[in-house]
């Protein structure tokens, strides 16, 4: 594990957790291009609650592919998150498994990003889970895809009536416009999880329909959310 000296001039800060050395350094110099500092690395998930604890980064960016030697690193992302739940999970990852995905973005992972990704475009993808957009890079035909779909806002209105943050990022998505079959594609579920994360939607805002629960979103100012630290230098 390893601390650093945060530079005081940029506005975000970051910790790393990867079991590659060798990816700690090349992530360091990726966030240096977008003005993110990183305060502390670290090879174990074990750390992740400590250093999240002391330093309060604005994003945690973490390989979920490390041999499990005590927590594992998608229980450490959720934990992470419960206590600082304005915390940024981006998870880059050597995986590019549908089964992967849907576990990380689980966990609360706001982007998902492989690690055959160019720089230029994790640096991309890093600055757009800021603006709730989630990127799933992967090379395809020698050449770059980003998917891009928008994410759970971190600070929900008091008005959520008790909404998870997946039924948020759902009633969202929902409002505007998108059908239950381009949410399953964009959440890496199926449109069975679909449909019962809108009933379990319905239920708590008390409408019948989609065509309400979009109504209710927009009343209560979900899809506009946004606050000020959230934007990248």
């Amino acid at each position: 594990m390893r601390q650093i000296s945060p530079d005081p001039v940029r506005q975000k800060t970051a910790i790393l957790l990867d079991h590659h050395p060798l990816w700690l350094h090349g992530l360091e110099a990726v966030l240096s291009r977008i003005s993110v500092d990183v305060v502390a690395t670290t090879e174990s998930a074990e750390d992740v609650l400590e250093l999240v604890s002391e330093h309060e980064p604005d994003v945690l960016i973490a390989e979920t592919q490390i041999p499990e030697g005590g927590i594992s690193v998608l229980r450490a992302l959720e934990e992470a998150l419960e206590t600082r739940p304005k915390l940024k999970v981006v998870v880059l990852s050597t995986s590019s498994t549908q089964a992967d995905i849907a576990a990380a973005f689980s966990a609360g992972a706001d982007a998902y990003i492989t690690k055959t990704t160019p720089p230029d475009e994790i640096a991309s993808a890093i600055r757009q889970a800021f603006r709730h957009s989630i990127f799933f890079a992967t090379p395809r035909n020698g050449s770059s895809e980003l998917r891009t779909v928008h994410a759970v806002p971190t600070h929900l209105p008091e008005t959520d009536a008790g909404l998870t943050r997946r039924e948020t990022e759902i009633l969202r998505l929902v409002a505007e416009g998108h059908s239950n079959s381009q949410l399953a594609r964009m959440l890496w579920v199926t449109e069975q999880t679909v449909k019962f994360h809108l009933s379990n939607i319905y239920r708590k805002l008390d409408v019948a329909n989609r065509t309400e629960a979009s109504r209710w979103a927009h009343t209560h100012s979900v899809l506009g959310q946004r606050t000020a630290d959230e934007s990248v230098a």
